[in-house]
């Protein structure tokens, strides 16, 4: 089990399918940003504020010259009503062998009531034109994150 990827270091390539059961690698985003977010479950109070907050700030983050990319092991067929009950505009791509998950560090021992179980982390990677990880954020509380990471985004931008 490794880590959470570092800043400054290439991001883990992925192959991953969308809601609409396409591919998408992470190669097809060379020359954009990449916001890369994890989230633990399709349809959650907390995943759905992070969703709707990140489709509410598309266009902007699109401005930016960035793409939104979020992760969790629902299948395809979950990530299509999720959209569809909240009108999402966000790519969601569904790790339901936890892989990816694996290879970014997302996929951790959580500790629920006392229980232990494996689970997703939330967590966000902010990934550069060049494909090099530009900003981290664990364990992310969803309520005003997406502003949080457009912020960011502006700033790295202006440098």
């Amino acid at each position: 089990m490794s880590g959470i990827v570092s800043v400054g270091v290439p991001a883990p390539g992925f192959a991953l399918p969308d809601q609409n059961d396409h591919t998408v690698k992470l190669a097809d985003y060379k020359g954009k940003w990449v916001i890369l977010y994890f989230y633990p479950k399709d349809d959650t109070p907390g995943c759905t504020t992070e969703a709707c907050e990140f489709t509410d700030g598309l266009k902007s983050l699109e401005k930016l010259n960035a793409v939104v990319l979020g992760v969790s092991a629902d299948s395809t067929e979950s990530h299509r009503k999720f959209i569809k009950k909240h009108s999402l505009k966000v790519t969601l791509l569904s790790d339901v062998d936890h892989a990816m998950m694996e290879k970014y560090g997302v996929w951790q021992l959580k500790k629920n009531y006392g229980k232990e179980s494996m689970g997703i982390v939330r967590t966000t990677y902010l990934i550069d034109p060049d494909g090099k990880v530009a900003r981290v954020w664990e364990k992310v509380s969803a309520a005003g994150h997406a502003e949080v990471v457009k912020a960011a985004l502006a700033e790295l931008k202006k440098k």
